[in-house]
């Protein structure tokens, strides 16, 4: 079963891509506005387009919806090795192992941050989508560390304005083939989904503003350590930002990292891990800071590093 609908673009997304225009009027995610797009389900004042058209206010939509999916469910269950590092009333803040994500997605089987707390008794916000009720930023699969997770509505208001007004420090370390010229410096370039490559981002002109400042920790023959502040959180930035640095994350596969090298440390993952988070408490006002130690497979890999100097 399908659901036609008929609208104009409204005034306020004059200049948009059309994908991220169907995903704010319909509640899509930007992938699945895409498929409609590329599967001839959208017409632009009668004509079929592309994703990456910007639309027009007024504009005549002609948009063929799928019938609703289930929900995605938030399943209860254990999260081995995923840490309490603070808890109150307000926030929980966790250590996230690798190959964890932050919520439920379609398509994802896996553990899932807000299911282990579910599993530990946490009661967290209800607000946001059911599936990610009190997460106000996420990091990826891939990605370990520091992640807060909002228990009190008032607490997941405060938190997505300290994010949104990027307040909130979150420093992150990560290990990168070869070395950076200059070895501190700021990438400041917009990231979207890539042209070609659905499951990756790109920096590409009419993205959405990226902001990432490095500096270099140690320098090795193959490899550096590189802490990196976060001045906006787009989807993979760190990782697309690196990559366009060409030095990407050692043992990142899929951003073109060198299999040898991250066979050589032990990798089987992104040397990536949020080591420290700081925002002001909802509550207080005070300024909570949290930090996290490298796990072990990270740490392991770069001992090798610095054993093969």
């Amino acid at each position: 079963m399908t659901d036609r609908r008929t609208l104009s673009v409204p005034d306020g997304l004059e200049g948009e891509r059309l994908d991220a225009a169907l995903a704010r009027l319909f509640g899509l995610s930007r992938t699945r506005a895409a498929e409609l797009v590329g599967a001839g389900d959208v017409l632009v004042d009668g004509e079929p387009a592309t994703k990456s058209d910007r639309v027009h206010g007024g504009a005549r939509l002609d948009v063929t919806l799928p019938s609703p999916a289930d929900p995605v469910q938030v399943i209860a269950e254990p999260v081995p090795g995923m840490r309490i590092v603070h808890d109150d009333d307000d926030v929980v803040v966790v250590d996230k192992p690798v190959g964890v994500a932050a919520h439920p997605s379609p398509g994802w089987t896996g553990p899932t941050v807000v299911g282990g707390l579910a599993a530990a008794g946490y009661r967290v916000s209800t607000s946001g989508a059911a599936e990610r009720q009190g997460v106000v930023h996420r990091l990826d699969v891939g990605t370990s560390g520091l992640m807060v997770v909002a228990k009190s509505e008032r607490a997941y208001t405060a938190l997505k304005r300290e994010f949104r007004e990027r307040t909130v420090e979150k420093i992150y370390h990560a290990l990168v083939q070869g070395h950076p010229d200059p070895l501190r410096g700021t990438v400041d370039a917009p990231i979207d989904r890539h042209p070609t490559h659905d499951y990756k981002w790109a920096v590409v002109a009419d993205g959405k503003p990226s902001v990432t400042h490095y500096d270099t920790l140690e320098a090795h023959r193959a490899a550096s350590l590189l802490e990196i502040r976060l001045e906006t959180g787009r989807t993979h930035q760190i990782r697309v930002h690196l990559t366009a640095l060409r030095h990407p994350c050692v043992g990142d596969l899929t951003y073109g990292a060198d299999p040898t090298l991250a066979a050589r440390l032990g990798l089987s993952r992104q040397w990536l891990h949020a080591v420290r988070l700081a925002f002001e408490h909802p509550s207080t006002g005070e300024r909570l800071e949290l930090t996290s130690d490298y796990p072990q497979d990270l740490s392991a890999a770069l001992e090798r590093l610095r054993a093969e100097a």
